[in-house]
Formats: C-alpha cells, sequence, structure tokens
C-alpha cells in the first residue's frame, strides 16, 4: 500500500504542477499583442503539451487514489467525512482541468475574451484546493 500511496502522491503533485502553470501562459497568451504571431504561436505550443501532459498524470493519480480508496478501504467506513469532501474537491479539479481544456481551445480558435487579469484570478483556483485537500488528507477535521 506503501508504493500506492507514494505514487499517487508524486502523480497528484505532477498534475498540480500542470494545474499551475497552465493558466499562467493564459496570461502571457493574454499579454500578447496580435501582431507578435511567433510568441502568440511558441506559447500555444507549450500550452497544448502542457495540456496532454498534465492530462497523462492526472489519469494514473486518479487511478492510484481510487485504488486506495476502494482497493484499501482508506476513508471508507464512519468518521470519515473528510474522504467525501475530498472527492468533491477532486471532481471539481477535474471541472478546473476541463475549464483548461475549453480555454486552450478558445485561444487556439482566437475565440478569447478574457483579460490578463482574469487569468491571475483563475490561476489561484488550484493552489486554494490542494491547501484544502491537503489540509483535508492531514487533519481529518470530521
Amino acid at each position: 500500500m506503501l508504493w500506492v500511496k507514494t505514487f499517487h502522491i508524486v502523480f497528484i503533485a505532477s498534475w498540480f504542477a500542470g494545474l499551475f502553470y497552465l493558466p499562467r501562459i493564459f496570461v502571457n497568451l493574454a499579454l500578447v499583442p496580435p501582431e507578435s504571431v511567433a510568441e502568440r504561436g511558441r506559447l500555444m505550443l507549450m500550452a497544448g503539451k502542457l495540456f496532454r501532459f498534465m492530462t497523462l498524470l492526472a489519469v494514473p493519480a486518479l487511478a492510484l487514489g481510487l485504488w486506495l480508496w476502494l482497493g484499501y478501504g482508506i476513508g471508507r467506513g464512519p468518521d470519515n467525512g473528510w474522504m467525501h469532501a475530498k472527492l468533491l474537491f477532486v471532481v471539481l479539479l477535474l471541472g478546473y482541468h476541463h475549464a483548461c481544456w475549453v480555454m486552450l481551445r478558445k485561444f487556439r480558435n482566437g475565440q478569447n475574451r478574457r483579460n490578463h487579469v482574469w487569468y491571475r484570478w483563475f490561476n489561484e483556483a488550484p493552489v486554494i484546493m490542494m491547501v484544502i485537500v491537503v489540509a483535508l488528507v492531514v487533519v481529518k477535521p470530521f
């Protein structure tokens, strides 16, 4: 079980690195002047590769988490409300991941209507969710 936990943590940390960095690329994309085709192209290439990579990291992170929950029973049974709260935030993170995909497509299609300030605020969401999830797992407040 400790190996499964270890790899779950590694894949979660790696997935979060993508969730933290991709919106930073969106900030830069929103700042690119229309005439800077090369800069926009480079940022779009980076964003596309990062999104694919972070998606590949999310799959084993989720699979290993399910293995710990269903296979080893971590977070199951009475007095494990923290796990229900954690799972809610996992669903929210998956929604955030999906939102990043939608935004990437909008940038790709020239349909972005948001400014860099909006993306700076959007970039804070995974940080807040990570803090909450870690607190739920470590403290198990309920």
